[in-house]
Parts: C-alpha cells; structure tokens; sequence
C-alpha cells in the first residue's frame, strides 16, 4: 500500500448527439436567456444522467485499455441522478461489470459534486499498486421553459480513470506514461442562499435573478478557492471553470488569475450548455485530451461553496492523455422537438395493456441485460442468449451452460421500424418523445467465435438507416418505467456512432 496521490491515467466524455441552438430559442420566446451558449446538448427520450456516465466511462476504460472487472473504486457524481433516493452505482457498476465488492459512493445535491468526487477519489486511499479507481460525473439540468436556467441547461458527462501508476501501457502509446496528477486542492465557503436551488420534489433548478448577488457568490468562493493552491497562474494552459452559462466564467478571470483565452481551452459550455456537476469535468478532460500540461479547475455549489484543483499533466508536446471524447456537434433539432424530447409534449404511457415484469424478474435478467451473459452448448459449442432451456442450435436440453461475455459487436441480419402507433405499450412514452426507432436483430459475436442473435432497438442514427450487413455495437439505454423503476438494458448503433 502507498500514500502516494493516484494520478488520472485516462479521461472518457460524452454527450448526446441531439443539440437546440440559441437562435430556436429566440423564435419560440423573443429572447434567449443564456448569454455565450451558442447550442446545447438534449438527451434523447431513452438517455438519462446513469446512461451517460455509462457512455463516458466506458469511453474512459477503453482509453485505459482496462475493463470495469479492473475497477476497485467507483465514484458516481450528479445533480439529477434518475432516483432521488437509491444508490445508483450499484446501477452503474452493474452496467460496467465493476466487482461487487469495489468500494462505491454516490454524491449529489450541488453542482461542485463532480470536483467532490475527484477529491473523494484522492482521499480514499491508501492506493494499492494495483487499484484502479473510475470516477464519473453526469448530469442534465432543466428548468422552467421560460427561465434563464433552462435556457442553458444543457448535458454530458465525464469520467476518470485513476491509478497509482498513472497507466504505464497506455501512457506508453501516447507518449505519457505517468498521467496527470492532482497537484493542489483547495476549497472555501461562504453562505450566499439562494444563487441556485432545486425544491424538494421539483425537476426544475430555480434562482432569484438576483445578478449582482449571484455574480460576487460565484466570484467570491472560486476566488477563496483558488487563493488556497500555491501555483503560477502564467503556467496555466487552460481552465476548466463551472460555467451556469457562457459569460459567467469569464466574469470571473480576474479573480482566478487567469486570462479570458485560458478559459476558453477548457471551457465546453458555448457547444454544450451549463451541464452542472459534470461542468468542469468536461474541462478538466477536454484539456488534458488536447494536451494541456498545467490545468486549473474550478467548481462552484449553490450556497455557496466552491473547489479549486491544480491538474498537471507529465505529457509532453501537447500528447494528451489517453481519452476517447464523444462530444461534437450531432443532429440540430427544433425548439418543438426539444421539448418533445423532454416529455413536456406528451402525455405519458398508457394505462395498462404493457407487459408486465415485475422488479425480482427484471433482476434475474441483468446478467444478460447489462453484462451480455451467454451460455455456451456444452454438446456443440452453440452460443445461447439467454443461457437457458433447450440449445437454440442442437436442440439439446441444457441443465448448466459455460458462461460467456460477448464482445458487444456484432452484424445486423434482420432490421425494421416501429413506426407511431406500433410500439408495444411499454414503449408508446419513448416512441411519442423521440418518434420512429428502429429494431433489428443481431449477431453479436463471442470472444472466441460463434454468435448470439438477439432483438435489440437501434440508437444514435434515424430510424431505418440499420440494414442487414452493418456492423453495429451496444450501449446501455433506459427501455422502460413499471412501478417507478426504470429498467436499464443494451441497445444497439452502427459502429464509431453515439
């Protein structure tokens, strides 16, 4: 065991591929009430803030070239966690076949939690020379359709890797074997009430409009945070700073030392919008992906509190860390499809007439689900999904299948579209939120040859461009809400998509 800080080894982001420009937002309203967003991101009808963390830190594992059963200590940060009550990384562990006995936290409630979670990463310690550690901050804010804060409010999400080593074989390949490693830390809070809340039982982040109140709350407790590193701030090569919208952090370059052109190297905000606990984040990975070597980190909680961290990078000629970032522009939509895509259009399932899987059922199947779980035919080798009754292929009556982990890729061999009307009960909300979707079936392949067909919906690209021959991979995506809880499973896309 070592005391020695655990550097990032790796970073992941992502955001959904759906953006809704300032100038639709001038048309619906008049006005637009976020100043510096040019666009921001909107979740599909299927995304959430679990579903993408799961994308970001898988784009992070693989960046590591690790797997989530490498995985020692995972960390989950957001302010809109799908459940306001229920510990979500058992969720998201699940979904990245994490060990069950990984050590798991879960912080919410303001939007510094992404930089507590980076923290609580580097005080968990002592490190063993093989723990690997994956902290992940998501997040998807909204707000009344009239009000500044949901004129900003955008999505995405970010994700670590974090080890002692820093990642010796994939620091190799990009030239940086030691990683990045925090520096400094610093926090400070001052009560300032009320710059930005969430009622109890409310989806929408409110604030007073008090201006010149908000703006020193900001200023000030960054400031306080920023004054307790020891650092040069003509070293800084970029700054990833909370960012409620797009002008607000530049407000505050002065206090932080920092130019305004420093800010702009970590800042996602303008494309993205204000994506709350996983704002810095973001820019914390944008720069170390771009090859910052020195990058200060700032984050800022309603109430106010704030974190600063001092991130260097032992890179060399602008290499980066290993990263694997998701985060261009995708496909433009209209005001009206925004909010159509945000539920505010439609009115929810239909009662009765779904399937019904009750919640002990839905568990039994999460090994296939969410970790791809096949059984192999003791008689003929057959890959079988789900593992279970007479082989698909010889026709033998099974009692006890090899476990088998598909690889998650696959070839199309049949494609559909479930057009409006058609859909199953179950997915009649998803359906009147984000239209048409496809459906194929698929052939996802074994580690070591054979093929499973399986039934999955088809994300990431409009419906009916699946057909049979594309190569195709899968994700995790909510499929359905019974009794309040929202079942999660794979879905499918074309290859290099999102």
């Amino acid at each position: 065991m070592t005391d020695e800080n655990p550097k990032i080894e790796a970073v992941g982001a992502y955001a959904p591929r759906f953006r809704v420009s300032a100038e639709e937002f001038r048309q619906a309203w008049g006005q637009f009430h976020a100043a510096g967003v040019n666009s921001k991101a909107v979740p599909d009808a299927d995304e959430d803030a679990l579903t993408m963390g799961y994308e970001a830190a898988r784009r992070a594992l693989d960046a590591a070239d690790l797997a989530g059963a490498d995985v020692s200590f995972l960390i989950y940060a957001s302010t809109t966690p799908p459940l306001a009550e229920e510990d979500l990384s058992a969720r998201l562990g699940g979904m990245l076949s994490v060990p069950d006995d990984a050590t798991r936290h879960v912080l919410t409630g303001s939007t510094r939690a992404g930089t507590r979670a980076l923290d609580a990463a580097l005080s968990a310690g002592p490190w063993g020379e093989d723990a690997v550690g994956l902290v992940v901050a998501a997040d998807c804010p909204r707000g009344e359709p009239d009000s500044s804060e949901d004129h900003a409010a955008g999505a995405g999400a970010a994700a670590f890797v974090l080890s002692e080593s820093g990642g010796d074989a994939a620091g190799d390949a990009a030239g940086n074997a030691s990683g990045a490693e925090i520096a400094a830390r610093g926090e400070y809070a001052e009560e300032y009430p009320g710059t930005r809340f969430r009622r109890s039982g409310s989806e929408a982040v409110e604030g007073l409009g008090a201006t010149g109140y908000e703006r020193q709350a900001f200023t000030e407790t960054l400031a306080g945070a920023v004054e307790r590193l020891d650092f040069d701030p003509e070293a800084v090569d970029a700054a990833a700073v909370q960012a409620p919208n797009g002008k607000l952090p530049y407000r505050a370059a002065g206090a932080l030392g920092v130019g305004t052109e420093t800010i702009q190297a970590g800042a996602t905000v303008h494309d993205l919008g204000d994506t709350g606990a996983a704002s810095v984040p973001l820019g914390i990975a944008k720069a170390l992906a771009e090859g910052a070597e020195t990058v200060l980190a700032a984050s800022f909680g309603s109430g106010a509190g704030a974190d600063a961290l001092l991130v260097e990078s032992a890179g060399e000629g602008g290499e980066g860390i290993p990263a694997s970032l998701a985060l261009d522009d995708g496909e433009e939509v209209s005001y009206a499809e925004y909010l159509r895509k945000r539920g505010e259009l439609t009115s929810g399932p239909p009662d009765g007439g779904g399937a019904y899987v009750s919640v002990p059922s839905w568990k039994r199947t999460l090994d296939q689900r969410h970790r791809l779980l096949a059984g192999k035919c003791p008689d003929c080798g057959s890959l079988n999904f789900p593992p279970e009754g007479a082989c698909n292929a010889c026709k033998s009556l099974v009692d006890d299948y090899e476990t088998v982990e598909l690889t998650g890729e696959g070839t199309v061999e049949a494609a559909t579209v479930i057009s409006q009307g058609g859909a199953p009960p179950e997915f009649a909300e998803q359906q009147a939120q984000s239209g048409d979707f496809g459906v194929a079936v698929v052939a996802l392949e074994g580690p070591d040859g054979g093929e499973a067909s399986i039934p999955a919906q088809v994300v990431g690209v409009e419906a009916g461009s699946v057909e049979i021959g594309d190569r195709v991979e899968t994700t995790m995506r909510r499929i359905y809400t019974q009794e309040g809880v929202t079942r999660y499973g794979f879905k499918i896309r074309p290859q290099g998509t999102k």
